[in-house]
This record gives structure tokens, C-alpha cells and sequence, in this order.
């Protein structure tokens, strides 16, 4: 399933929603990425969507979609 993450790159601060990022990447499930993301980055995670149907195709067409390997 494709996933999309809300995250701060700064863990240690306090979150600030100027500073929020996403990425998308594919996993098992929201568990799984979490895992993954705690094991390779320092990252505030903050939300976790899965996109199917018309979100991910607004995903697609409308914004910078790149999947993320980790």
C-alpha cells in the first residue's frame, strides 16, 4: 500500500506546522513504516495516510510524488 507521512526532520524540538514535510512510500502497513523511518531517520513523525483511489490520483497529478525508499 502507498502511504503518505507527515513529518518534522527535528525530533528534538517541538513541532512547528511551517516546518511539516511529507514523503510517500510504500509499505505492509502504517506499523511497518513507522519501523522503518525510526531505523533510518531522526524524523518527528506526525501523520500517516494511506492514499488509494482519488487521493492518490490527486496525489499524482497535483503535487511533487516521488517515492521514498528506506
Amino acid at each position: 500500500m502507498l502511504l503518505k507521512v507527515y513529518y518534522q526532520e527535528e525530533g528534538v524540538r517541538s513541532p512547528r506546522r511551517e516546518k511539516t514535510r511529507s514523503l510517500y512510500i510504500e509499505a505492509e502497513s502504517k506499523v511497518d513504516v513507522i519501523e522503518k523511518l525510526e531505523k533510518y531517520t531522526h524524523y518527528n513523525i506526525e501523520y500517516i495516510v494511506v492514499l488509494e483511489g482519488k487521493f492518490l490520483d490527486y496525489e499524482k497529478e497535483y503535487t511533487n510524488f516521488e517515492l521514498s525508499e528506506y
